[in-house]
């Protein structure tokens, strides 16, 4: 049946002919319709007709390099299509700019890449994407320039992190499996920043008054002394080198939603985030801040930060991890034995007052089960408590919840405790090490 006779066409859209409906669609419907293509072919469309002559200029998205998927173009073999993109579209606003590069062929590529970002920032993008692929992390080639970001649209700058509105800036290496991170509720794992290098004027935000959502994956940000931005609402730092020589100072006020996972050098300070609601905290053996003493309850330790009391510090200023996320109410802390951070801040620990799901990994039992203990009395108001002992799971072998045998509940543990699961590979004396320690406030376990 012809269009024509089921109403009217509208409003920008042309007449169509049998067979061709396509072409009945207004001119907004087609631009988005494009904006869902890889550039490549959204620019060929051109010559379908006269009408589709200037159609793709519209698209709100651009997707550059993604044609293959098998085999990313270099910064080279993209540069003329990518530069006359740019100059036949103008300065028409963009809604998302995504590109995916292969390789660095050229002393100009990084300039010419650096031009591109800045290009997409004056068209008032608010998602933006630079995929590196086929490069490691120890070597990343993409070196934003040492100048801020002057935004007011931008709403999202990422090197991998979770984000609540479509808006996001994404720089990394896209084909990389990353490892699995607990989920965030209402979040989700979409934009990101990977293989770049970033340096401290790059990272002050104050200028991107929109920006909510930052994450870094795989990205050295070793030359900055702080991330900062009041206005930041979700962070994501993975698998970044930091500096091995002095602490990065992480400063977002009004930040909800907080992973930092396996960063290399020292651990980053955490500043007081006030409407912080999740964090998840993984330091593994890629950091620096570790002593394989640690590893012995009868050795001695002498390092700078660890449990001793030999090492009394500067009081409270010296907590690192813990004192800025006092206000969060979901915390997920693992890290490998030999790291002291959680425990140098036990020795200053606040009390997690709004704290009511908690996850701990083994580290929090062993040697002996003090931080733990300390923890559990430092968590009031905490209502699920899940251990995840010597296991990496997601899937677990053994999976134990705990019931409380009385209503009377023991001093030191939250009077709002209703959950206590135990996840772990195998049953051995390690485990039950823990479970008896839970039994002391009348805590039963069953598979």
């Amino acid at each position: 049946m012809p269009l024509g006779k089921r109403g009217k066409v509208g409003k920008g859209a042309r007449p169509g002919v049998d067979g061709d409906r396509i072409s009945a669609l207004p001119d907004a419907l087609l631009s988005h319709m494009l904006s869902l293509l890889p550039a490549e072919e959204a620019v060929r469309t051109c010559i379908l007709a006269r009408r589709w002559r200037h159609l793709w200029k519209s698209a709100p998205a651009l997707h550059i390099g993604y044609l293959n998927k098998c085999e990313r173009k270099s910064v080279n073999a993209l540069r003329k299509f990518v530069d006359y993109l740019h100059l036949l579209r103008g300065g028409l606003p963009l809604a998302k700019f995504e590109l995916r590069f292969g390789d660095f062929s050229g002393p100009d590529d990084v300039p010419r890449m650096n031009l591109w970002l800045r290009h997409a920032v004056m068209c008032k993008v608010r998602v933006l994407t630079l995929g590196l692929h086929g490069h490691s992390f120890i070597n990343p080639r993409l070196e934003l320039d040492d100048l801020p970001l002057v935004s007011k649209y931008l709403t999202s700058y990422v090197t991998r992190i979770p984000v609540r509105v479509s808006d996001t800036i994404r720089i990394g290496y896209a084909d990389t499996h990353f490892p699995k991170k607990t989920p965030i509720q209402g979040y989700g794992w979409d934009n990101y920043f990977m293989g770049v290098r970033c340096h401290a004027s790059f990272l002050n935000f104050s200028s991107c008054p929109a920006l909510e959502h930052l994450e870094f994956v795989f990205c050295d940000v070793s030359s900055a002394q702080k991330i900062s931005s009041e206005y930041l609402k979700c962070l994501s730092i993975t698998t970044c080198a930091i500096d091995q020589d002095s602490r990065i100072r992480i400063c977002a006020p009004n930040l909800v939603s907080l992973h930092l996972d396996d960063p290399s050098g020292k651990t980053p300070i955490l500043e007081n985030m006030l409407g912080l609601a999740e964090a998840f905290v993984q330091i593994s053996r890629r950091c620096d801040d570790r002593c394989d003493k640690l590893l012995d309850p009868h050795q001695h330790c002498d390092c700078e930060y660890c449990d001793s009391p030999d090492n009394i510090g500067d009081g409270a200023d010296n907590c690192m991890i813990l004192k800025g996320l006092l206000e969060a109410k979901s915390l997920v802390f693992i890290s490998d034995l030999d790291m002291f951070i959680f425990k140098s801040d036990l020795r200053w620990c606040p009390t997690f007052k709004k704290l009511m799901k908690l996850l701990l990994n083994e580290y929090w039992c062993v040697p002996d089960i003090h931080a733990l203990e300390c923890i559990l009395e430092h968590s009031p108001n905490l209502e699920k408590l899940t251990l995840q002992l010597f296991s990496k799971g997601p899937e677990h072998k053994v999976e134990m919840n705990g019931s409380f045998s009385s209503m009377e509940r023991s001093v030191g543990i939250s009077e709002h405790l209703k959950i206590v699961k135990v996840k772990c590979e195998v049953i051995d004396e390690r485990v039950l090490k823990v479970l008896q320690f839970l039994c002391k406030f009348s805590i039963r376990f069953g598979f």
